[in-house]
C-alpha cells in the first residue's frame, strides 16, 4: 500500500502530540525508583496525560488483532526480559537492578505521538547498563539513515549491524510503523534486513523506529494474557523508540527529549 505523506498542517498536528508524548517521559523519571509499582507508573502517567495534558492514552482499551483483549493499561511497562506491551500492575514492584522500559502514545485532537525510554533502577548489572546504551544507539544509527531517498532497509541495517556487533540479538517479531492518525500505519518498519530495500522514503512522511534488543537469542514467546512479549531464554531485552518525520533535508525528531542534546530538530 503507497505511503501518503502528511500535509504541513497535519505534520504541525504531529509535533504537537509528539511533544506531548516526550513530555510524559520527561515527567515519568523521577517517580521510577525501587518500592514503586508499575501500576502507580500507570497512574501517574495517566493522570498526566489526561489532566495536564488534556490528551488521552492510545493504548487504553486499544486491541488490533483477533481474539486480542482490550490493552487494560495507559502505558506499557516491560522490565528485565519482557520485550515488550508489559501491563502495569500494582504486584510488579520495581527492585533494585531492573531494567524498564515505559512506552507512552499520546493522542491530541486525534494525532498519535509514540515514543518510548529505559530506565534503570537502582544499579543494574554490566551487562544491563550495556544492553540499554547499545540499544539506544540502535535507535540513532536507525535515525541517521532517515532522509528523503532512503530506504526503509537503509534503518534496518543499520540497526541490525550495531546489535550485532556487540553481540546482541535484534526481536523480529515487531517493528515500527507508520503513524499519524492511525496509530499504527504503514508502512512496517523492520529493524533488520539490507540496505536498499523497502520503501523509498520522501518527505513528509512520519513512523516510528523502536528497536528491541536481546541480550541473548533473538526468539520471544506471548504470553497468555496475549499482550506481554518477553525473550524465550528469559534474558534481558531493552527498546528505545521515537516518532521521526521525513523533511526535505533529513529528519526530525518528533519525540525529541529535552535531554536528547544530540538530536536537533533538524538532523540526528
Amino acid at each position: 500500500m503507497p505511503v501518503k505523506p502528511k500535509k504541513p498542517e497535519e505534520i504541525e498536528s504531529m509535533r504537537i502530540a509528539g511533544r506531548l508524548a516526550a513530555s510524559v517521559l520527561e515527567m515519568i523519571g523521577a517517580h521510577v525508583a525501587p518500592g514503586v509499582s508499575t501500576g502507580d507508573l500507570d497512574r501517574r502517567c495517566h493522570e498526566f496525560i489526561v489532566n495536564d495534558l488534556a490528551s488521552r492514552p492510545a493504548p487504553l482499551n486499544y486491541s488490533n488483532a483477533p481474539g486480542q483483549p482490550p490493552f487494560p493499561k495507559s502505558i506499557c511497562t516491560s522490565v528485565n526480559h519482557v520485550v515488550c506491551h508489559g501491563i502495569p500492575n500494582d504486584r510488579k514492584v520495581l527492585r533494585n537492578g531492573d531494567v524498564l522500559n515505559i512506552d507512552i502514545t499520546v493522542v491530541k485532537d486525534g494525532w498519535h505521538g509514540d515514543t518510548s525510554k529505559m530506565f534503570c533502577v537502582g544499579e543494574p548489572s554490566v551487562l544491563a547498563r550495556r544492553l540499554v546504551r547499545v540499544t539506544q544507539e540502535c535507535l540513532y544509527k536507525g535515525i541517521e539513515q532517515v532522509r528523503p531517498g532512503a530506504f526503509l532497509g537503509d534503518i534496518g541495517a543499520a540497526i541490525q549491524r550495531h546489535a550485532e556487533t556487540h553481540r546482541f540479538s535484534v526481536v523480529r517479531e515487531f517493528g515500527g510503523h507508520g503513524i499519524g492518525r492511525i496509530f499504527h500505519d504503514e508502512p512496517l518498519v523492520l529493524h533488520y534486513g539490507q540496505r536498499g530495500t523497502g520503501v523509498r522514503l520522501e518527505p513528509g512522511m512520519t513512523f516510528t523506529i523502536e528497536p528491541m534488543i536481546n541480550a541473548g537469542k533473538r526468539n520471544v514467546k506471548l504470553l497468555p494474557d496475549r499482550w506481554t512479549v518477553v525473550t524465550k531464554d528469559h534474558r534481558l531485552s531493552a527498546q528505545w523508540e521515537h516518532t521521526v518525520l521525513v523533511t526535505d533535508g533529513g529528519v526530525e525528531v518528533l519525540t525529541r527529549r529535552d535531554e536528547e542534546t544530540a538530536l536537533t530538530p533538524a538532523a540526528a
